[in-house]
């Protein structure tokens, strides 16, 4: 078919100002019937290292901002899972390609090696409550209703017992690290628009209450400890924390009161062990930060070199994702890997300086998304995992710059081809726990959802996303962001519609394929005929090269899309052809001039299309 006579790109600044108008709604009307609920939450225990146990109180205020009135709470014990025949070993044992980890951590574990999180006693305003453990979720009934816009008191004492570490937490990791404390305590399990969810424990994600949290920890006095938080008492502790100009104040005795106040989290996480080396650093931009780790001699030179690579990540991650909101995060050696928390991340420490630095900015990453942008990561883990990969990615790049600046995300594409070819792909929609393999889960929640965000930034530019992620960060900071609130934020800034994008990359397994079918040239310029093999449209860039034209650009907008990319660090279009309607099947491209020479045609020449055929994406008129 033929075409309207092309337009070339004109006056970008223009389009742009009515972008940046079009924003000027966005609070109102995507947030006017938001809420969230409140927690105010105070612990103390008392924690037993010689046999790895502690007994403890919570005082929890609870604040129902929900138009519901609430008969019921749930409360999360995940120690629980952390036994032979739990949930979590029975769901790995069905997986083809079950995590390892669980496998040998849980076979045969003894009962003095088992997790154990047990409720004493529970009261709702002083009124005793009924209650039932269910495995890794305590059950309660409320001794009366809790009203919308009204709050209750509950006050716990509960007893636990740290497993042997098999996944994140635990005692005596690989590395040797005493405790990772990560999932210790009772936690409010979350009240959204969606309802409860009291989600067992079966393995990965989690979703939190926003609240602050005030804990108390008694512990031998050989033990340092890291923590969310902030240290209420460095000068009673010592151990690194104490201002060397002030007097040190340690009390006599076997035992130490650490306190820590972290406002404004959803979960809370420490770890111990007496032989950490801690340090600090205060960046560039103010914050403070705290490293702890087992020094040896094969990994000092990569600690002690890693405080200013996270000196030059923090600056470009607070200038591109929004500022960094506390003034502390500690990175810890522990866990298993690496794994993040509110202010703090665990992560395995024996390490060479790259491999630190890379997980560094990983963890660091979800500072932002999961611990600031709190989505649901069990029903959205690629919201999580995704855009961590995305922008940590991009951090790594500019620590360890790279002579193609688009290369960085290549694994992932890479990743997400495979996900394919293997016919276990899932959609994006699929609950976290619910995946039915370990490799469709890493691929979709990482690889696919990183793919989400560069192939955004294909769609409607470069700079349009940087400004969208810095504009979803600054609306939906402390919030629990979901696809929806995402996209809204990118269409505002970009100016075009994309549910039609979200729709499909998130909800389906469709793939995108498209083909150059021939191409010719004539009296009128050059011919391309385009086909769309695949069922997943999408705009198409497209480069055309000759030794007499140069290159010239052009994008072919979808006609769902109602406009186009205008500027674009990577591919800036010259021209703007005429709209592909989506469910057309070919398109049919003339650009007119003389080409009598040899002429190469490209789709997608800067490769941030996933098209799953890239072999159809060149062609080549000789002469």
């Amino acid at each position: 078919m033929t075409h309207p006579i092309l337009h070339k790109v004109s006056d970008p600044l223009k389009q742009i100002a009515f972008i940046f108008f079009a924003l000027s709604s966005l609070t109102a009307s995507a947030q006017s019937m938001y809420w969230q609920q409140r927690i105010t939450c105070e612990m103390e225990i008392d924690f037993d290292h010689i046999h790895h146990q502690y007994v403890g109180s919570q005082r929890l205020i609870y604040q129902n901002n929900s138009p519901d009135t609430l008969r019921r709470m749930f409360y999360h014990l995940y120690p629980n899972a952390f036994q032979k025949g739990s949930e979590m070993d029975a769901w790995r044992m069905r997986l083809p390609d079950g995590d390892s980890r669980i496998a040998n951590g849980l076979y045969g574990i003894k009962p003095d090696e088992e997790g154990h999180l047990h409720i004493r006693t529970l009261t709702m305003n002083g009124e005793a409550l009924q209650f039932v453990e269910n495995r890794t979720i305590l059950e309660v009934w409320l001794a009366s209703p809790i009203p919308p816009g009204q709050s209750a008191l509950f006050d716990m004492t509960f007893v636990g017992q740290v497993p042997k570490q098999t996944r994140r937490s635990g005692r005596f990791n690989a590395e040797g690290v005493d405790y990772s404390m990560s999932q210790w305590f009772p936690k409010i399990c979350n009240y959204d628009q969606k309802g409860w969810h009291a989600d067992p424990y079966i393995l990965r994600e989690f979703y939190g209450t926003w609240g602050d949290y005030d804990v108390i920890i008694h512990i031998d006095s050989s033990f340092t400890l890291g923590a969310s938080g902030y240290l209420q008492n460095p000068q009673s502790v010592g151990h690194g924390y104490e201002d060397p100009s002030l007097p040190l104040t340690v009390p006599e005795g076997k035992q130490l009161t650490w306190h820590f106040i972290a406002p404004n989290v959803h979960d809370f996480v420490w770890a111990a062990d007496p032989d950490y080396t801690h340090t600090r650093k205060v960046m560039q931009d103010g914050t403070e930060f705290h490293f702890f780790y087992l020094k040896t001699k094969d990994n000092e030179k990569a600690w002690a070199s890693l405080p200013a690579y996270v000196d030059s990540a923090l600056q470009f991650i607070n200038v591109t994702y929004g500022q960094y909101p506390y003034r502390q995060y500690s990175i810890i050696q522990g866990g298993d890997g690496g794994m993040e928390y509110p202010m703090a991340t665990l992560i395995t420490g024996n390490r060479g300086l790259r491999s630190l630095v890379g997980v560094m900015a990983h963890e660091l990453m979800h500072s932002w998304y999961q611990m600031i942008l709190g989505t649901n990561e069990s029903l959205y883990p690629w919201m999580d995992e995704g855009f961590t990969t995305y922008a940590s990615s991009e951090v790594k790049s500019r620590l360890f710059p790279s002579n193609d600046p688009l290369f960085i995300h290549n694994g992932s594409y890479q990743g997400y081809f495979g996900l394919v070819r293997s016919g276990l792909e899932e959609p994006l929609t699929t609950h976290a726990d619910f995946y039915l393999s370990e490799f469709s889960y890493g691929n979709s929640a990482y690889n696919k959802g990183c793919i989400f965000l560069h192939q955004l930034g294909y769609i409607i530019g470069k700079e349009a996303l940087d400004r969208t992620l810095l504009q979803y960060y600054s609306t939906w900071q402390f919030k629990h962001p979901t696809p929806d609130d995402f996209i809204r934020i990118a269409e505002n800034v970009s100016g075009q519609e994309l549910d039609w994008y979200n729709e499909l990359w998130v909800n389906t397994t469709r793939t995108i394929d498209y083909a150059i079918d021939t191409a010719w040239t004539s009296k009128e310029g050059v011919h391309v005929l385009l086909s769309q093999k695949g069922t997943f449209p999408m705009p198409i860039d497209l480069a055309i090269q000759s030794a007499e034209n140069g290159v010239t650009r052009l994008t072919i907008p979808l006609d769902i899309q109602r406009g186009e990319k205008v500027i674009d660090r990577y591919f800036t279009p010259d021209i703007v052809a005429p709209d592909w309607p989506w469910a057309f099947e070919t398109y049919e491209l003339i650009l007119p001039g003389k080409w009598t020479k040899n002429v190469e045609i490209t789709i997608d020449p800067s490769q941030r299309l996933a098209d799953i055929d890239r072999q159809n994406n060149r062609y080549f008129i000789e002469e």
